[in-house]
């Protein structure tokens, strides 16, 4: 073996060799680290292990292919009469210590990105790359980042003095042109090939969504979620004819308060009507950032981390079986504003052509409010201060408060009991001017760091994520408490949901109970305290609050208002940037690209699932909303003129 080696070193191409032992060496450290750190939701089986293992090989060696192809156009290109040179070994070591620091590098961002997310880089990882602000500082919030280079680039530089030997052997061999010309085109076929034949679904083998991630390459799936952060519908999933879609969506749509405006087969508007005289009330949702249901003490929590909102719960109606429709803040924007099934890649919110649609804040504008989208960081972060400018909101951020009135802030933005006097202040401004008032209010808080102003809970600032929702809490108290002696307080609807929940990770694909969120409307004066317990999508918050206001009005949203929604005809949204899940009857339906539908029974509270028979039926329903939708987002016919 040893003479082998020695073999293989004795030729320039064996620093490739060289380099893609080290690549391979290293990913499968991570892959064995992440495994040991997710242990408990890993299903340990031979099947399983081989999978991971073998599977991850083969990703790694795709990887591999594409890493180095800088580096088989420098060995091949560069004349003999410079490689063998001393200078030139030099350089070769410089060229190793920037390759192993970059592995080394990415491995401890794997292992960051998996605390937090549980997945290989994906999506999520590639929008990071574009807000490389606030990316950067919550990294350097959050952890300690300067040691973390030094130590990395100490450990590299060890690495290269170990392979000095292995280095100089390899550079001390000349080769004439014309044979190093078969290996690197060789070499440089090889990603080619992988290209066109291989993609990131081809490592999903097991029904554990754990596994499935560890058989795959961080790098490669940084990759593959670069060039589909958009999907589109008719492209990559199953789909049924345009006609048949529609009509089966405008049977859906259809309900006794609504009527079709138009007989054109893509027109979904309809003209709601509600029943008695029209409640002008103001009306103020907060959406808390990465709020699970399971965090409230209402749903079984033992921390005590949200002491306000369960007694708020006991005076408000709270809805016990609402469910967010994705994983990502943009996408709980979009439903919450929109009030559309997720739309597969990138939220709406964040696409090209996001303009001038049907929205909530645009129903409020036309009964004479002042629509309003409050958020304590800089607006342009996700685009949300362009897709809310740009329908019907006028946007209020942290370029609005004066750094005197900042108790504190980090790179999200400034602590929410800073952006709740903000929203203050903004009601305030438009009850003076004898309008209501539509606010919608995002906070930061609970995010890493997880930081806040210190004294106001017993749980110290950057310590957990428990800190940082029991500091929301106490946030939301104050602002209520201050709410109470406004003049507006009487005739105003409060509203309390979240984006999505903290964590969507689980060992199904679209496990349930990770897009499981609370939401309470508190109004001691308009809205009696109770329970909903019926089953409801994040989509059906829209038209459900403008219910409950009697607001006769045109509509465009696909949300159901739930009071008058006949029992049996709930459903609900599920989504990650690629499996779209359409929940109905106790049944999963998942739509993933490459035309592929799996049907399931789900664990409400184990979040577990459990595969069963097609029901075609169902699938043909889940299939019309989605495809539609994303049909009517990418024709226009969404927007509030057409």
């Amino acid at each position: 073996m040893i003479n082998f080696i020695r073999k293989v070193l004795r030729h320039r191409f064996g620093l490739l060799a060289l380099m893609i032992s080290l690549l391979l060496i290293i990913s499968f450290s991570i892959r064995t680290a992440l495994l040991i750190k997710s242990s408990s939701n890993i299903d340990f089986t031979v099947m399983n292990l081989a999978g991971i293992y073998s599977i991850g090989l083969f990703f790694d060696l795709v990887n591999a292919s594409y890493f180095i192809i800088p580096f088989v156009l420098y060995v091949w290109l560069i004349p003999n009469r410079f490689f063998i040179k001393k200078w030139h070994h030099y350089l070769t070591y410089a060229l190793f210590f920037f390759f192993v620091s970059a592995l080394l590098f990415d491995a401890v961002s794997e292992w960051f990105f998996w605390d937090e997310f549980s997945a290989r880089f994906n999506f999520i990882a590639v929008d990071y790359l574009v807000y490389t602000t606030e990316v950067i500082g919550n990294i350097r919030q959050s952890y300690p980042i300067e040691w973390i280079v030094v130590i990395i680039l100490l450990l590299a530089a060890l690495i290269v003095y170990l392979l000095r030997p292995a280095i100089d052997l390899a550079s001390a061999y000349s080769i004439r042109f014309k044979h190093r010309m078969p290996l690197a085109l060789g070499l440089l076929t090889l990603p080619v090939i992988f290209f066109f034949s291989v993609n990131n679904k081809m490592h999903k083998f097991s029904n554990n969504a754990f596994v499935n991630e560890l058989s795959g390459n961080g790098l490669y799936e940084l990759f593959a979620a670069y060039l589909n952060n958009e999907l589109d519908y008719e492209q990559f999933y199953t789909h049924i004819e345009n006609e048949k879609a529609f009509t089966l969506i405008k049977s859906l749509l259809s309900t006794t308060e609504s009527t079709f405006t138009n007989t054109s087969t893509s027109n979904i508007e309809r003209q709601i009507v509600g029943q008695g005289e029209e409640k002008r009330l103001n009306v103020v949702m907060i959406s808390i950032e990465s709020f699970s249901a399971d965090f409230m003490g209402t749903f079984g929590n033992t921390q005590g981390i949200t002491p306000f909102l369960d007694s708020l719960a006991d005076h408000s109606l709270l809805f016990t079986r609402l469910y967010a429709t994705g994983t990502r803040t943009v996408r709980g924007l979009e439903a919450l504003s929109l009030c559309i099934p997720p739309t597969p890649g990138q939220s709406i919110v964040r696409r090209p052509n996001n303009e001038n649609l049907f929205s909530l804040g645009q129903v409020f504008i036309d009964k004479g409010y002042e629509s309003k989208y409050i958020y304590g960081g800089y607006g342009y972060f996700d685009n949300m201060g362009y897709f809310f400018s740009n329908n019907g909101y006028e946007v209020d951020d942290r370029s609005k408060i004066a750094d005197e009135d900042i108790d504190y802030e980090n790179i999200w933005g400034v602590a929410d009991e800073n952006l709740f006097t903000l929203a203050e202040k903004e009601i305030d401004n438009t009850y003076q001017k004898g309008k209501p008032v539509y606010a919608h209010i995002m906070t930061t808080s609970n995010h890493r760091p997880f930081t806040y102003p210190d004294g106001r809970i017993d749980i110290p600032s950057h310590t957990n994520r428990e800190g940082a929702v029991k500091y929301t809490d106490y946030s939301i108290r104050k602002f209520i408490n201050e709410c109470q002696a406004k003049p507006w307080f009487d005739n105003t609807i409060f509203i309390i949901t979240a984006d999505h929940c903290a964590s969507s990770a689980g060992k199904t694909e679209l496990p349930v109970n990770k897009y499981h969120i609370p939401m309470l409307i508190y109004s001691p004066t308009h809205i009696p305290a109770g329970k909903m317990e019926r089953l409801m999508s994040q989509i059906d918050l829209g038209p459900t609050v403008l219910g409950m206001l009697n607001f006769s009005y045109k509509s465009k949203f696909f949300g159901y208002d739930i009071f008058k929604l006949e029992e049996g005809r709930e459903r609900v949204f599920i989504s990650t940037y690629q499996s779209l899940g359409y929940l109905k009857n106790d049944k999963l339906i998942i739509l993933n690209p490459q035309r592929l539908v799996t049907s399931y029974k789900p664990d409400y509270e184990k979040g577990t699932a459990e595969k069963i028979e097609n029901d075609s039926a169902l699938i043909e329903e889940a299939i019309a909303w989605y495809q539609v939708s994303s049909y009517e987002f990418t024709q226009g016919l969404l927007k509030k003129n057409n």
